[in-house]
């Protein structure tokens, strides 16, 4: 079933600021093309080599928390090495917040993750249903 709200982030977005006015070859690669029928290698499947452009980004579902803008896009596709800072700055940027304002996300409703944390390990740990729950708002709410 295809699921018409998922969205990639830009890659402008991203840190350092991309000018190409692209992404990074999602389908094309010549690296490490997307099919790639066999078995996993033995030992830590997915964590190091993720095989194809589905195990590269992470299905993100944002919801806001209180008085928060609501974004009409909730669910995006994020690449896993992002960090939560560059997921707050990326929401800010899309909110039209100004950079004076403070966002928070939290993760479960419970707890705030770090700045430099990665967004492809705390899916690992928290995430279920195939996507990453993250809660955002300009106060803090929980923690």
């Amino acid at each position: 079933m295809a699921e018409p709200e998922e969205q990639p982030l830009p890659a402008a977005a991203q840190s350092g600021g991309r000018s190409d006015g692209g992404e990074e070859a999602p389908e094309g690669g010549t690296a490490a093309g997307p099919a790639e029928p066999g078995p996993p290698p033995a030992g830590s499947p997915g964590t190091e080599e993720p095989a194809g452009d589905a195990k590269k980004k992470i299905d993100v579902l944002l919801k806001a928390v209180g008085d928060t803008p609501i974004m009409r896009t909730k669910k995006w596709a994020v690449e896993r090495t992002r960090t939560i800072q560059g997921l707050v700055d990326f929401i800010k940027k899309f909110l039209k917040l100004m950079a004076s304002e403070q966002l928070f996300i939290y993760v479960n409703q419970s707890f705030a993750p770090s700045p430099d944390q990665e967004v492809g390990t705390l899916y690992e740990c928290f995430g279920s249903d195939g996507k990453l729950v993250l809660h955002y708002c300009k106060t803090q709410a929980w923690g």
